[in-house]
């Protein structure tokens, strides 16, 4: 069965009238909340200088302790906050709490422009994964979780190795490890699994760098609108490849999921195709990149896997102490408790992710890297619930073959040049990493 006709799509707005939507659109989503928390800022609120401080940007853990030090459950002028592990993970696995995107949760007009004809279809609005629950969230995911098994990534392992080594085949002297390796190895393996042509992978890796602020709160009007017209771009491409993919279907995930026997709107398959396109290789990419400035970082603890191995664990405890996610948000739906701490229904709870993953009560000393530590794994950089990544498996072997077989050719890999983070607070990584690679 082909898919359904999704009359949203149908009609385009003017020039004027696109313009006037996205000014509102942007008021509903960053200008209030960009206001509040700059006010907030000045009042001495710790969550909205997380949002805002450049420093925090560049270093936020120790805003993460603190907030975790007023307690498990802190009550700020923008929302409550947690820093604390329990807490967080009991939030994300309860049916009591739900993803801040429904728009039965938001105001009339914020509700209207989320759902209104003709809007961008992204990460954080419905239908998206990341902003549904059940009974839609099981719909979604039940399309797409066979293909993601455990079994099957483990599958994906020689492609990944062997990936990895044909990029590094193309390094020498020095290079950006982000650009020439940590992008690419990600992006081509889910481009893979997705059915998109691999020279389409380096305008993929262009626009996921450009839409990634689209996770964070309180963008700016400019960077708002650079961010969503990455996004439209993406959407475009992605609708001409369904249509080719109708005509010629392939062995691939988008082509079994355009020849759905349960009906799926173009916006819903846009949705579905484009988050997995982004998620597939932006965390990943930011895992890869963080590991490698860690290792650097801490040379013993590089030593030591060279000598005796266990990657694996090294790939935990870099997901635990350089979190690619820092932070997702959940609302109550009703009155509750999570951790011994009471929460009434309509909270919107931030969970600060990177701060969890650093609580003293279930990482001792956590601001250590330890590429042995024993429960490196308990962390929650992939979520927990019903929203657990998907690609976890995926990202594991990524982040695991792409690090061993570049510090295994490059032992004596150093830095070369000044770092550069990315801008974003929710995605944590880096946009260029300059190192020289010694044979």
């Amino acid at each position: 069965m082909t898919l359904t006709s999704d009359p949203s799509l149908a009609k385009r707005p003017g020039p004027v009238q696109a313009e006037l939507l996205a000014a509102g659109a942007w008021s509903a989503r960053h200008g209030v909340a960009r206001f509040a928390l700059s006010r907030a800022r000045k009042q001495g609120d710790l969550q909205a200088q997380l949002f805002t401080d450049p420093a925090a940007r560049a270093d936020p853990f120790p805003i993460y302790a603190r907030i975790r030090s007023r307690g498990p459950v802190v009550r700020g002028k923008f929302m409550a906050t947690t820093a604390s592990h329990a807490v967080a993970d009991g939030a994300l696995r309860s049916d009591a709490f739900g993803v801040v995107s429904d728009p039965e949760a938001l105001p009339p007009l914020a509700r209207w422009l989320m759902t209104r004809p003709n809007r961008t279809v992204g990460p954080v609005t419905p239908p998206s994964l990341l902003a549904v629950d059940p009974p839609d969230h099981t719909r979604y995911r039940k399309l797409v979780s066979k293909v993601f098994t455990a079994r099957a990534m483990a599958a994906l392992r020689p492609r990944v190795a062997s990936l990895a080594d044909e990029l590094l085949d193309g390094l020498s002297g020095r290079s950006d490890i982000v650009g020439s390796y940590a992008s690419l190895l990600p992006v081509t393996i889910i481009a893979e699994i997705l059915g998109v042509p691999a020279d389409m992978r380096s305008q993929f890796v262009a626009w996921g760098s450009t839409a990634a602020p689209v996770l964070d709160v309180g963008l700016s009007y400019r960077e708002y609108r650079r961010v969503d017209r990455a996004i439209r771009e993406l959407n475009g491409w992605m609708s001409g490849h369904f249509a080719r993919l109708r005509r010629s279907p392939g062995d691939d995930l988008l082509s079994r999921l355009v020849q759905e026997e349960e009906s799926l709107t173009e916006t819903e398959l846009l949705a579905i195709a484009g988050l997995l396109l982004a998620a597939g290789f932006e965390t990943t990419v930011n895992l890869i990149g963080n590991g490698v400035s860690l290792l650097l970082a801490h040379p013993s603890q590089l030593a030591l896997l060279l000598a005796e191995g266990g990657w694996d664990n090294a790939v935990e405890e870099i997901l635990r102490y350089e979190s690619p996610v820092q932070n997702t948000a959940r609302r109550a739906l009703r009155d509750t408790e999570v951790a011994g701490v009471p929460v009434r229904a309509g909270t919107f709870l931030s969970i600060l992710i990177g701060g969890a993953n650093r609580d003293p009560a279930v990482f001792a000393d956590p601001e250590r890297f330890d590429v042995r530590r024993a429960n490196a794994r308990e962390h929650l950089a992939f979520s927990s619930g019903v929203h657990y990544c998907l690609g976890a498996s995926l990202a594991r072997i990524e982040g695991e073959e792409a690090l061993r077989r570049l510090f295994e050719r490059y032992p004596d890999l150093t830095a070369a040049g000044r770092p550069r983070r990315r801008p974003t607070r929710t995605l944590r990584g880096f946009d260029e990493l300059p190192v020289a690679l010694h044979a």
